[in-house]
């Protein structure tokens, strides 16, 4: 062979070989890119080309789908009381994404998952048969809540404190996400352009100033660091009680309570704000800070597994903006679901069992692929501070600003709120309302209630009238 010739089969040679290595590179990597590409349509038609997986509650699902018409998408999303369940399902929709457990689990639930593969779907790349996702929500709870809520704007959350299922979880106004799911844009505008924000999830995702449900916080501040040895013992607690560098006087909403040098056990009876502001005060915002992070509080990764907003407890203020961070007011803010941890905390012995709204997530022949039974817990107080702070919130509801949550027959608990809302607290207050029960075979609930606006003229609105209700229907469903 001349040398013209060998060079020539040489460089046919490369090139055959640039060619193959470029194929390989397509249909590897840049085929793998446009197959996963949000803007391909052939993976929403595939996502739709059969029914998906169901999200269940206590056995029943609350999801399914049905047949289409006159589309390429075979099949959409539909809901069982949609509005009812909306704050745990999310939507899943052809034309605006997935989101909650159905955005979570969407592998899951349209079996792309490769979990769910046997050995020659997973040669083969054929889908295999959806799974589902067990949640933890009790149906009581559930309408309990959101018909306890009625046409106020507002959220509920309930957590079992000795294993952290999440039993109830309500936003209200709510939606039925079947109005979205199959693409219809009027619906969807009309929905993102409310005013009351009815896709937005509020137990997790909007942070509200709690009031004085971080009292709460507060007290177990007081108690675990020593500066209050019982809830019994009297504080140093000036009324009226000016802020500090300031000639800002601190009011009292009763001004006739007795909140001079209160015991904590009074004071949160009558929810003293002179004697909350002077504790945050002299314990410093790091101290206060710590026992706030203890229950939850600054974590940017709260999962539930849903992610939700985080309740925030500032730094950099100076005195007087601790003592007001003391009532729950200045720039601390608290999502319904924060509260409730407090709560369930107290109530499990000062122990706080990381919250979760599922319980597995299984596939289609049943066989779990994951299970969230054992969850991890923190201690956050000392068994005596929860003691102490649990009889204390009993005198709240038996005596004291939460009358309206007290049941016969059943240990409850709790804590009011009322957190000023707007510039100079010219708009409406917010209605908090913390609480936990417990009936005699020794089964409990913890509950947050937050009343974002129920329409009620300014004067009415208080966590005792609004919020207490709201969490005294949801306790008797839960234990009864």
């Amino acid at each position: 062979m001349n040398r013209t010739i060998r060079r020539a089969a040489v460089f046919a040679l490369l090139m055959v070989l640039a060619l193959l290595v470029r194929a390989t590179w397509v249909q590897g990597y840049e085929g793998r890119a446009l197959a996963d590409d949000a803007n391909n349509r052939r993976n929403i038609i595939e996502q739709y080309a059969r029914p998906l997986g169901d999200i269940v509650v206590a056995g029943e699902a609350v999801t399914g789908s049905e047949r289409t018409s006159g589309s390429d998408l075979a099949y959409r999303r539909v809901y069982k009381d949609g509005e009812l369940y909306a704050a745990v399902t999310g939507h899943s929709s052809q034309v605006f994404g997935a989101t909650q457990l159905e955005g979570i689990y969407q592998d899951v639930l349209d079996g792309t998952d490769t979990r769910l593969r046997n050995p020659l779907e997973v040669l083969t790349g054929e889908r295999a048969d959806p799974g589902d996702v067990l949640t933890t929500i009790d149906p009581a709870v559930q309408k309990a809540a959101y018909e306890a809520l009625g046409g106020t704007k507002g959220a509920v959350v309930a957590l079992d404190p000795a294993n952290g299922d999440v039993l109830g979880m309500v936003s209200t106004p709510s939606y039925d996400p079947s109005s979205i799911s199959g693409g219809d844009s009027a619906a969807w505008k009309r929905l993102t352009g409310d005013e009351d924000k009815p896709m937005t999830n509020r137990a997790l995702r909007q942070p509200l100033p709690p009031g004085s449900t971080f009292k709460l916080v507060v007290a177990a501040a007081a108690l675990e660091d020593g500066l209050y040895t019982s809830v019994d013992a009297p504080t140093d607690s000036p009324d009226p009680y000016t802020l500090p560098g300031t000639r800002t006087v601190l009011d009292n909403e009763n001004a006739s309570a007795p909140c001079e040098n209160a015991t904590l056990r009074t004071a949160l009876r009558y929810s003293c704000n002179n004697v909350f502001a002077k504790i945050a005060a002299d314990l410093g915002q790091q101290k206060v800070r710590a026992m706030a992070e203890r229950f939850g509080f600054n974590d940017t990764e709260q999962d539930v597994p849903v992610r939700a907003s985080e309740s925030v407890y500032p730094s950099g203020m100076d005195e007087a903006q601790t003592a007001l961070s003391g009532i729950g007011q200045f720039d601390v803010t608290a999502t319904p679901l924060q509260m409730a941890m407090v709560s369930a905390a107290l109530a499990n012995g000062g122990e706080l069992v990381a919250p979760h709204m599922v319980s597995a997530v299984t596939g289609s022949d049943g066989d779990t692929l994951e299970s969230y039974e054992d969850r991890a817990s923190t201690r956050i107080v000392g068994e005596s501070t929860a003691e102490q702070l649990r009889s204390a919130m009993v005198t709240v509801v038996e005596e004291g600003t939460g009358t309206n949550a007290r049941m016969d027959g059943l240990e409850v608990g709790g804590k009011t709120g009322t957190a000023q809302h707007g510039e100079r607290n010219s708009e409406t207050p917010y209605a908090w309302f913390t609480s936990y029960a417990r009936d005699g075979d020794g089964r409990q609930v913890a509950v947050a209630v937050l009343i974002e606006d129920s329409g009620a003229a300014r004067s009415e609105v208080s966590g005792n009238g609004l919020a207490a209700p709201v969490a005294k229907a949801v306790m008797a469903a839960a234990l009864r």
